[in-house]
Parts: structure tokens; sequence; C-alpha cells
């Protein structure tokens, strides 16, 4: 029986894109436009500022310098700081959102395919960056993809699939393409992490809160937590790597989105778990 999860921290927009680094949680603060660490005693600090209000994600090279999606620019931080341009995918894609780095330094991001609360939904795509920089699109026809995860061994990449409710499966190729696509399980999904047995946990919103679901590939529900408000995003960390960090923030519907990041109702949650993170790749 999973405790139900205590809060570690309020006063934030939207928390999104948690990652588990150099032992303390990271996460974009949306609307914030801010890039915040918090420790494991719930010490928070803003440690640099996201480069567009929302949609901007974070995850390491192999080397662990932080890259940080833009509009259609993949950022790298340096020692002192400060950005500079990592790659540029102007014409490859419409707006980037999700990265996820393989251990061999093959970078992954999902355009999501057009302007988000401008235009009418289009499906987006996967991109590849290689280690020399060269960009192509691997992965076509994505329904507004989120949280990805790759697994330890390299060898497959899933994505959340947000508007189509499904989780989707990739085999890694020597060459970073994607192949043998398929539908990891039918659930719903927006920020994912994946543990150490396999499983992930999945977090999606809902117009009335939503549950934090551990899933196995097919879709069946392992562990499951009933929140009170909607969770955008989760991840597993700690000391031992059994704290599953849960994302919430009041969900308003998509027609009072501009509401949703002017707001301060994001929080931090936490809870044991049983089963701790997968290692990086």
């Amino acid at each position: 029986m999973i405790a139900q999860p205590k809060e570690l921290l309020n006063g934030l927009v939207v928390g999104e894109s948690p990652r588990w680094h150099d032992g303390r949680l990271w996460f974009s603060n949306w609307g914030a436009q801010e890039i915040v660490t918090l420790t494991t005693d719930g010490t928070a600090e803003v440690v640099g500022r996201g480069p567009k209000p929302a949609g901007y994600c974070l995850d390491w090279l192999p080397d662990g310098r932080l890259l940080v999606t833009g509009e259609t620019e993949v950022l790298r931080r340096a020692d002192d700081g400060s950005w500079t341009t990592h790659v540029d995918v102007a014409g490859s894609a419409v707006s980037l959102n999700e990265i996820v780095v393989d251990g061999r330094g093959f970078i992954y991001l999902t355009d999501v395919g057009f302007a988000f609360g401008e235009e009418d939904y289009r499906p987006g795509a996967i991109l590849l960056v290689t280690p020399d920089g060269a960009v192509r699109r691997v992965a076509e026809d994505i329904a507004f993809g989120n949280g990805m995860v790759v697994t330890p061994d390299n060898r497959t990449l899933v994505v959340a699939e947000s508007w189509a409710n499904r989780l989707t499966a990739f085999d890694l190729e020597a060459d970073g393409s994607l192949a043998n696509r398929r539908v990891w399980a039918e659930v719903g999904g927006d920020g994912i992490c994946l543990d150490a047995e396999g499983a992930i946990w999945c977090a999606s919103v809902t117009e009335t809160g939503t549950v934090a679901t551990r899933v196995a590939e097919g879709g069946a529900v392992l562990d499951r937590i009933d929140l009170d408000t909607a969770c955008f995003a989760c991840m597993l960390g700690g000391p031992q790597g059994r704290t599953l960090y849960l994302m919430v923030a009041e969900w308003l519907g998509v027609e009072r989105m501009g509401e949703l990041f002017t707001s301060q109702t994001g929080r931090v949650l936490a809870t044991e778990v049983t089963v701790p993170v997968a290692p990086r790749p």
C-alpha cells in the first residue's frame, strides 16, 4: 500500500519535466520561466531561466552538461550558468517540448506539431539529433508527444502520446533511428518515468484530478495513487531512488489555459514506493 503523497513545495505556477540528477530534483516551473532544484529536505533554488514561458524540458548529455528545449533550439548550459545554442532544428520542427538523451549521446525531441493555443491541432513528430549535430525526423504522426524514457540498455524508447491516451514504444537502431513502432500500453500519460523493473509511472491531466499509475507493458496497472488535483509529470529519485515526486496544479481545462499559467497552484508532492528508479542508459 503506497502512502498518500505529502507536500514538499508549493507556490509554483506549473511544475513540469522533473528529473533526478546529482542528488536533487530538477524541474521546470512553467509560467514563471524558471529552472528549479529541490533538495530532499525541501530546499528550493532557482538555478536558471527557462527559454520560453512553457514547454521547455530538461535532460543531460552523457558528459553532464544540461540541455533545455526552446522553441526550435536546444540550449546547453555552461559551467558559469550561461546558455549557448547546442543545436537549432528550425525547418524540422514547429515547437519543441520533451527531450531525452540516451547513453550514446543521441538526443530525442518531441515536436508538438503546431503552435499550442494559437492553431488547431496537428500531429507532431520525434526528432533525432546525433552526437555530430545532424538532425532528422525519425517518427511522424505523434499525438502531442510528452514524456519520453529510454531503457537502460539503449534498446527501447517509449513516448507518451497525450492526445491519444497511449504509450508508444520504438526500437532504437544503431544509427539512432526508431523502428518497430508499437503500442506499449493504452493508458493516458503526460510526464512519465521508468522504474528498475521496467514499469512506467504515468501522470495525466483530467477535469477532476487524476490517478498516478504504475503500468506494465501491455497496460496492466500495478499500483495507483489517487490525487485530488491534476498531475502533470512524475519522477523517481531520492537517496534510494524510491521517492516518487509528483508535479500537481489545479487544472481549469484547455479553454482556461491562460489562467493556469498565471496562478500559483503548482506543488511538488512526494511518497515512497517499493521499486526504485531505473538506471540512466
